[in-house]
């Protein structure tokens, strides 16, 4: 796949991210208006902690990553037929697997709570209903991994937009809730309410996808064929890469323990800067790491190294182009984001400066984030998913033990500083061994162009920085200050010929 067909679908994904992800930040600001940066929240976002490590584990984690090559192998030396009987064992099992870690979800409830939310434990009322909300979610996990595995496929067939659009189902279904149901529900039981309407968004999820997949030719048929060598062939990929990919919401678990010691307002902060900083890492970073899997593993399969290595270097130029500024703009002007978005209703100037401070530290890490999972993309693509693992866990150590040693001086801004060094740590690792594997990407290259976008990001810094302050009105300053900046970036770019400009204009060009 050349650059200008990845950058193709790298855009689809994109704009269907930036699409879903306008909604999500609409649900965040209707979320915080609600019920502010307290007790209702922290719970709310503790127990979604947990249905979404399984979603990592058995959706958009572990499975896709092991899924992906293995029917990208299928699509390209079998025939149609025992491709769709591949899909229909995986399906089967999938479903089955899902349904008793539901079951199982449910009944140990108290248990999970108590490990992720162990700091709620002197807040006897707090972890009640952190339990109950767990409980009340747990059946989310089934639809949204039978999405993820739809999102596998549908990617795997080139077919971006779709897949991109459709997590927007979950934010459609907490507005609709929060505008026409919450206010007929008793305070008490509202955010009872949001989590119920958690599993309708998840389900929705699903099905919005499934119509694409009967239009591109196939279908999902629930056929129990344990013996299928495929399954074999997914599950031992699967099983090393479960911690591996999964450490990302790993190392949430831990940020969300260590948060539930600092008092109220902390969970949810960290949950909030988070959303902030996924803005920019879905849009592009996790954009060019969706179209990259298929790509490189499609370049494996037919044992095209120099396209694989020509996707790779590609995508990290990209994703250091588009990161790098978005990066210093949540760090320069992310306080005025903060208070445009959320300090509204019960959402008070404390939750505002608490956000930011965790928002700042998070934004540091952007790039890393992102280029790790196109590193470990890389691995994956070759069916080798121990070695991303062994930088996971490393990584995973870290992280942990930063954490507990910034939590009390640092407070929020230590738990994502945490996060950021570790997901560096984690980029540096994988660099070296990917070079033992497949030699030299063109360094130089990556080297320059990293150089010329932060030379341009400097220079959109201080003009957000400056232009955020011509009025006191958030809703003037803060669009004018990232409008401006972006232009700022634009015009340096250009002055610096940053060949990624040109690419990046092609990716939305066509949408």
């Amino acid at each position: 796949m050349d650059d200008k067909t990845l950058a193709k679908h790298a855009g689809k994904t994109a704009f269907g991210t930036i699409c879903s992800r306008i909604l999500g930040y609409l649900r965040d600001m209707l979320v915080a208006n609600l019920f502010g940066i307290g007790m209702f929240a922290d719970a709310f976002y503790a127990a979604f902690r947990i249905p979404n490590l399984f979603r990592r584990m058995f959706g958009e984690g572990s499975f896709s990553a092991a899924f992906i090559p293995v029917f990208s192998q299928y699509l390209h030396t079998k025939d149609k037929n025992e491709t769709q009987k591949f899909l229909n064992a995986i399906f089967t099992v999938l479903f089955l697997i899902l349904v008793i870690v539901s079951v199982l979800g449910i009944c140990f409830s108290p248990i999970l709570t108590k490990v992720v939310a162990w700091g709620f434990s002197d807040n006897p009322e707090k972890m009640q209903l952190t339990i109950e909300l767990t409980r009340l979610m747990f059946p989310f996990i089934l639809f949204i991994c039978l999405a993820a595995f739809l999102l596998a496929i549908l990617n795997t067939l080139h077919s971006f937009f779709i897949p991109a659009l459709a997590p927007a189902s979950l934010s459609v279904s907490e507005i609709f809730y929060i505008l026409s149901i919450a206010p007929l529900i008793s305070p008490g039981n509202q955010i009872k309410g949001l989590a119920i309407s958690v599993i309708l968004g998840g389900a929705l999820h699903f099905f919005i996808q499934y119509p694409k997949l009967k239009n591109l030719g196939w279908h999902l048929k629930f056929k129990i064929d344990l013996k299928h060598p495929g399954i074999k062939k997914v599950a031992l990929l699967m099983i090393p890469s479960l911690l591996g990919l999964s450490v990302d919401q790993i190392n949430a678990f831990v940020d969300n323990i260590c948060a539930s010691f600092l008092g109220d307002g902390p969970v949810s902060a960290l949950y909030y800067s988070n959303r902030l900083m996924q803005m920019p890492l879905a849009v592009f970073g996790l954009a060019f790491a969706t179209a990259s899997l298929p790509a490189m593993s499609k370049a494996y399969v037919k044992k095209d190294i120099v396209t694989l290595k020509n996707s790779l270097n590609y995508s990290i130029r990209f994703i250091v182009f588009t990161l790098m500024p978005a990066a210093v703009g949540l760090m320069v002007i992310g306080l005025p984001i903060v208070k445009l978005l959320f300090e509204h209703g019960k959402f008070n100037a404390l939750g505002s400066i608490m956000t930011n401070q965790a928002l700042f530290f998070y934004s540091l890490g952007l790039p890393g984030y992102a280029i790790s999972k196109i590193f470990a993309n890389a691995f994956y693509s070759f069916q080798d998913t121990k070695t991303p693992v062994k930088t996971a866990v490393l990584a995973m150590i870290i992280h942990a033990f930063l954490c507990i040693i910034l939590m009390k001086p640092m407070g929020v801004s230590g738990l994502a500083l945490s996060t950021a060094v570790s997901s560096y740590f984690n980029l540096i690792v994988l660099a070296g061994y990917l070079k033992k594997r497949i030699g030299n990407i063109e360094v130089k290259l990556i080297f320059v162009s990293t150089l010329k976008s932060f030379t341009a990001s400097i220079f959109t810094g201080i003009v957000a920085w400056h232009t955020c302050k011509v009025s006191t009105s958030l809703f003037l300053s803060v669009p004018l200050a990232i409008l401006f900046g972006c232009i700022t970036f634009v015009i340096v770019s250009y002055i610096l010929k940053s060949r990624e400009l040109k690419s990046f204009f092609n990716v939305f060009s066509k949408k």
